[in-house]
């Protein structure tokens, strides 16, 4: 098989999950960029494996074309150069996307343009016709990054954002990306061996991706992807990963628990599960935390998004929540880990509790950290060894 090189987009300050994670997949190293690994010498398979497999990363995007150019002239050349015909047929339908981290020209649009007339034109050589431009839902996604002075051209194989799992039709509010939320998980060391609560579960986001672990069932088990839309997709081959994603599921060995005090949301996590294929691995509850705790577990990992509004007044609605949060996790969490995903960077002092890590991520645009802390019995400060 050929060799390719990849790109793996993710959320910023889950890189080096990401890179952990291949190597689980597929046995081999990435480099680490800023939102994004570089992966070289992968297989169709590898880029199989990754796609089904991957909780993380948000597209696995591969490499046909890295140059230099001078103008749009030069990109259009470049696109040119690459032979999509052998990639896709041509009653495909295909969408370009552009992106810049610093370019000299003065319309990405035209860019854009340049690389679609590219593609069409190296379509007409070939068979005297072109396929046709759908900017809603195409059969193949083109990516194109420039910088400065360099062209990259990408066929995304993925599709649909690989966050995208497809099992959220109901959410809240601020709805958590499915790969962020299974990057939280990761990040507290969340394996699947342990009791798991999300307190302020909204539509139930991280506790479903929690039971994904837990079920050791792959992120993309229940989508599709746009490698399947290629001219040289292995039909036999991807039939036997997915057989083999299929066969490796197993029943959790630990409760996972969910609850919020909104029971129209607690439904729509129900709904969620159930389209996920956890439903019967979540016990989901209609409680107010910190007043009622279903949860009760020894010990395990209590990991959650609690609301953070930005504007002023919510937010110091939020912080008075604090330190009630902090005595319960005190008195019925002893011995547990708690995580709290979040924007506001004065919850641990608020709550008087000291983390022993503080994980810097992006939600979006929004900077963000993850406080993880070691609940001890009865002390606002962490025990000393």
């Amino acid at each position: 098989m050929s060799n390719y090189s990849l790109v793996l987009t993710c959320p910023r300050g889950l890189e080096s999950v990401l890179c952990a994670e291949i190597v689980a997949i597929i046995g081999k190293n990435a480099v680490i960029g800023n939102g994004f690994v570089r992966l070289e010498n992968a297989s169709l398979e590898d880029i199989y494996r990754l796609n089904l497999h991957t909780r993380t990363a948000s597209r696995v995007l591969l490499q046909v074309a890295n140059t230099h150019y001078r103008d749009e002239d030069d990109i259009y050349r470049v696109a040119r150069n690459v032979a999509w015909f052998l990639w896709f047929s041509v009653k495909r339908s295909f969408k370009i996307s552009i992106e810049s981290t610093g370019t000299h020209l003065k319309s990405l649009n035209f860019a854009a343009l340049r690389v679609k007339d590219a593609v069409c034109d190296c379509f007409r050589e070939e068979y005297n016709e072109r396929p046709s431009v759908n900017k809603d839902n195409p059969d193949i996604k083109i990516a194109v990054f420039l910088d400065y002075k360099s062209v990259a051209i990408y066929l995304d194989t993925s599709g649909e954002p690989l966050f995208k799992r497809g099992y959220r039709q109901g959410q809240g509010v601020a709805p958590l990306r499915e790969n962020l939320a299974a990057g939280l998980l990761l990040l507290a060391g969340f394996n699947g061996e342990q009791a798991f609560f999300d307190p302020m579960a909204g539509s139930g986001t991280i506790a479903i991706e929690a039971a994904l672990i837990a079920k050791n069932q792959a992120a993309g088990f229940n989508r599709h992807f746009a490698f399947e839309k290629w001219n040289n997709f292995k039909k036999d081959l991807w039939q036997k990963i997915h057989t083999q994603a299929e066969n490796a599921i197993i029943t959790p060995k630990m409760p996972i628990l969910a609850a919020d005090n909104q029971s129209a949301l607690i439904k729509k996590a129900r709904q969620n599960a159930q389209n996920a294929g956890v439903l019967d691995a979540i016990e989901f509850h209609t409680a107010h935390f910190p007043d009622d705790n279903p949860c009760q577990i020894k010990q395990g990992l209590l990991l959650t998004n609690p609301p953070y509004g930005e504007r002023l007044g919510e937010l110091q609605h939020i912080q008075s929540s604090y330190f009630a949060w902090s005595a319960a996790l005190k008195q019925q969490f002893s011995g547990w880990t708690a995580g709290f995903f979040t924007a506001d960077r004065e919850l641990p002092k608020i709550m008087r509790l000291l983390p022993k890590r503080k994980i810097p991520l992006y939600n979006g645009k929004l900077d963000c950290r993850l406080f993880l802390f070691d609940i001890v019995s009865g002390s606002h400060r962490r025990q000393k060894a």
